[in-house]
């Protein structure tokens, strides 16, 4: 007769993924928040390139 679970397994198969969402989450926010200020420095340097240009 199988012993019923006390639904241990069920929980850390739902805090592993919560954890790996989690992970996704902060990982997807680091590389909009790092894309951002690429782009932006990138901007920058065209208005300071096309400041000092020789006209």
């Amino acid at each position: 007769m199988p012993v019923p679970s006390s639904g241990g397994e069920a929980r850390d198969e739902r805090d592993t993924s919560e954890r790996r969402f989690e992970r996704g989450v902060a990982l997807r926010a680091g590389f909009y928040i790092f894309g951002t200020h690429l782009l932006a420095g990138f901007i920058w340097l065209l208005f300071y390139v096309g400041e000092h240009a020789h006209k």
